[in-house]
């Protein structure tokens, strides 16, 4: 476990919170429209961090809310199979397990949400207090909970001034989703989530977006000095910027078969490293190495 990483007790290395959705996509990269066969699995990007750390070896846990339906007992069950921590996850009688679809194109994935007034959309700043702050080294979150609800707003507030003052390190993707909320609406409360954070991770377009750049040493001051800036450009690579300087690190040659997904993988890698006490350039170069598998398959989550 890196030095800055408080040792964990007997609870999970790292604890990632977020919404996760039934996912339905093809079985094959064919078009929504015209697939006869299709998979039912978990697609969320805080669960897919988990998952691939679980499958790492790391001791991982989800917190999250869903629907008290069979959608919900489906995800808790799959996280669970591949080794996730799910006792922090609760289920709500009044609203559904969300869900989304994927539509694979020519050039690009389309993805469907309907994931309004779902369960985890109705979670607040209460959700926290199941956590055990005092042995907890890693919290992971993204800024997709954000733009769920106001109170899951709320949450992610508490949940960075909490952790801060026991001492977690906070990993942050940034992680903007344009069908939740504007870039005009997004950028600054994302700005003001990523300065507060240890670990930041934002890929270049999106920042652009966001914040009117995508280099990493301009973003890495106008965000306050992280402790670590992630910052992803694709198929080109990654660079790594903290107080010490900037390393790059270049993606791997893929023959893509779909990309969503492949950003949360990549967090998994990095992180999986940062837990062994790596270093940034093996950390990206972890990071990488998972965002292939991710992209060499239909789901969000493949192992093999």
């Amino acid at each position: 476990m890196h030095e800055f990483l408080k040792t964990s007790g007997e609870g999970p290395s790292v604890l990632c919170l977020g919404e996760t959705m039934a996912l339905v996509a093809p079985a094959d990269a064919e078009p929504l429209e015209t697939a006869q066969s299709f998979i039912l699995s978990a697609g969320g990007a805080e669960s897919t961090v988990a998952l691939y750390l679980a499958g790492a070896g790391h001791r991982t846990a989800w917190l999250s809310r869903v629907g008290n339906d069979p959608l919900g007992r489906r995800l808790l069950r799959q996280l669970q199979a591949h080794g996730v921590d799910t006792s922090l996850v609760s289920a709500d009688s009044g609203a559904p397990t969300g869900v989304y679809f994927k539509d694979p194109g020519e050039s690009a994935t389309t993805v469907y949400y309907y994931r309004s007034g779902s369960a985890a959309s109705r979670m607040g700043p209460s959700a926290l207090d199941v956590i055990d702050w005092a042995g907890l080294p890693l919290l992971h979150l993204s800024g997709i909970t954000a733009g769920l609800s106001p109170s899951c707003r709320a949450l992610l507030d508490t949940a960075f001034t909490t952790a801060r003052a026991h001492g977690t390190c906070v990993s942050f993707d940034v992680n903007h989703r344009p069908g939740l909320w504007s870039a005009e609406e997004a950028g600054p409360v994302l700005a003001d989530y990523a300065r507060q954070a240890d670990i930041v991770f934002v890929g270049r377009d999106e920042a652009e977006t966001l914040w009117g750049t995508g280099d990493p040493d301009k973003l890495y001051e106008s965000l306050g000095a992280p402790r670590h800036l992630v910052v992803k450009d694709g198929a080109v690579g990654a660079t790594d910027v903290s107080a010490t300087g900037a390393v790059f690190v270049p993606a791997h040659a893929v023959e893509v078969v779909e990309v969503v997904g492949a950003g949360d993988a990549f967090a998994a890698g990095y992180l999986s490293g940062l837990l062994t006490g790596e270093q940034p350039g093996a950390r990206l170069a972890l990071g990488h190495a998972v965002a292939t598998r991710a992209l060499s398959s239909v789901h969000d989550f493949d192992l093999v």
